[in-house]
């Protein structure tokens, strides 16, 4: 799980400081027309910029979800189970890295975003990853599957 996060941080913050060196701020780039295209953005809020003015509540939340993934991870056996969290836990770490690093401030920064999916909205890696973790987590959920062994059933 710790492996897969450090992956997951590593990718994202890489793209990042390029995205950040080689785009400038709004300019458009097509990648795949109309799907995909590259702009650089800096988000204060959540997905599609709810929130903009409460950025230390999204601090907090990402540093409470770190929290949380690294208490629940301790009792993991299931390798999907692993792989979910360690995306979800990478993308939050990611993202509170972000919060706590750049401008404006210490637990107010904002997320750099510049991956642009047809004008509809603009992300990074992390949030690829933590969508992906969370589709994965529903699925693992609706289907019963335990976080570790079938005889620690009852307290997962």
């Amino acid at each position: 799980m710790i492996m897969l996060a450090a992956l997951v941080v590593l990718i994202d913050q890489t793209s990042k400081a390029w995205a950040v060196s080689a785009l400038s701020d709004g300019e458009r780039i097509t990648v795949i027309p109309p799907l995909i295209g590259l702009r650089l953005l800096y988000n204060p809020g959540a997905a599609f910029s709810i929130g903009a003015g409460a950025t230390w509540v999204f601090t907090l939340a990402a540093a409470a979800a770190v929290a949380a993934i690294l208490y629940a991870g301790r009792r993991l056996r299931s390798p999907v189970w692993t792989a979910a969290l360690g995306g979800l836990l990478g993308g939050a770490a990611s993202h509170l890295l972000d919060r706590l690093s750049r401008p404006p401030g210490f637990g107010q920064g904002h997320v750099v975003d510049f991956i642009d999916y047809g004008g509809l909205f603009v992300g990074n890696v992390a949030d690829i990853a933590l969508t992906g973790s969370c589709a994965v987590l529903m699925l693992l959920s609706l289907r019963s599957v335990p976080l570790g062994d079938v005889a620690d059933k009852g307290h997962a």
